[in-house]
């Protein structure tokens, strides 16, 4: 196992660098990247820089691995970048993985936060390094103008303050393309978290996007299992015949009977993905029986979304119904 590296919360002045591991800057609108610079500035007290590659674009709105890493690299290496921000998700991030760095990661622990394609950097950051990184909004994140309040406090609790917190459940949640259209947003009820299986547990949170975490099975870059709580969500193109053989294939891991608990992020309208398709994926499962399982929690591709500490300690409290509790003991 490895040694937990936690790194320095970031605080009013520190200069934090956004870069592009997997899509490209090129692709975000001008308007977005306005509000979320400002809002980086304004709202955050935090200064902004971008990694030098991070406009380069190829024909799979990515870039040459050489440039990504290079910004990466750069990233950790100056001293005066306190946090490391990814700006897009994508489809490429684990292509980095054979050439990064770790040692010069390990040394220099900074805030490092993404979600979905960059769920393979979360993990195999925490896995080959022992720092703790951060599931949770990106830079294009920030360029949302409204509805973003959830969000913004649970980004400041896990990245900014030291005390421990539970994560509640927004009245709200949206599935709306917001990036088109700011001003006229479609807000739908949350009906909270879904308990499958009750249970108590605490350990070690792993894990984000499924499909980018199932990437990673096979190769050193994978957590490991040992005594953790496993957070798994996926996006619009996932419908639920994806999400189950990804996550059988994940349940059929060597050393999964390690994992304490499965909480399960809330699926985006186009997957359809009903409760009864859930509680059939998850019943059918023997490696899950006695393991608390709850779903429709709001991390991941829909909004507002929470922050976790990939690397870091919970605390999984499911009984009957709605009744659960998420507390992020060590982030």
């Amino acid at each position: 196992m490895v040694d937990v590296i936690l790194a320095p919360k970031l605080k009013k002045g520190d200069l934090v660098r956004m870069i592009a591991p997997s899509h490209s800057y090129a692709i975000d609108n001008e308007s977005q990247r306005q509000v979320a610079t400002k809002r980086f500035i304004e709202e955050l007290g935090l200064r902004v820089s971008f990694g030098r590659h991070i406009e380069e674009k190829d024909i799979f709105d990515s870039s040459s691995v050489k440039s990504r890493i290079e910004d990466l690299h750069e990233a950790f290496a100056n001293p005066e970048v306190k946090g490391v921000i990814a700006i897009e998700g994508g489809f490429s991030s684990n292509q980095l993985l054979p050439f990064i760095d770790w040692e010069l990661i390990k040394k220099n622990p900074k805030i490092f936060i993404g979600y979905s394609d960059i769920t393979a950097l979360c993990d195999a950051i925490y896995a080959k390094t022992g720092l703790v990184t951060y599931h949770g909004p990106m830079f294009s994140t920030f360029g949302m103008k409204r509805y973003f309040d959830y969000t913004l406090e649970y980004f400041k609790k896990c990245v900014m303050e030291s005390a421990h917190f539970e994560i509640t459940s927004p009245v709200k949640w949206s599935d709306d393309n917001w990036e088109a259209d700011q001003d006229n947003r479609h807000l739908i009820d949350n009906p909270g978290p879904l308990v499958i299986h009750k249970g108590e547990a605490e350990g070690t949170a792993i894990g984000g996007n499924l499909s980018s975490m199932g990437l990673l099975q096979g190769t050193e870059f994978m957590p490991k299992f040992y005594n953790s709580i496993l957070f798994i969500e996926d996006d619009f193109e996932w419908k639920s015949y994806h999400f189950d053989r990804v996550l059988t294939s994940l349940v059929q891991q060597p050393g999964f009977g390690g994992v304490k608990a499965v909480l399960i992020g809330k699926f985006q309208l186009e997957s359809m993905v009903t409760n009864e398709m859930l509680l059939e994926m998850v019943n059918a499962k023997n490696e899950l029986r006695g393991v608390p399982v709850v779903a429709d929690l709001d991390f991941g591709h829909t909004n507002p979304k929470f922050t976790f500490p990939v690397g870091g300690k919970v605390r999984v409290i499911a009984r009957a119904g709605t009744n659960f509790k998420l507390q992020i003991l060590e982030h």
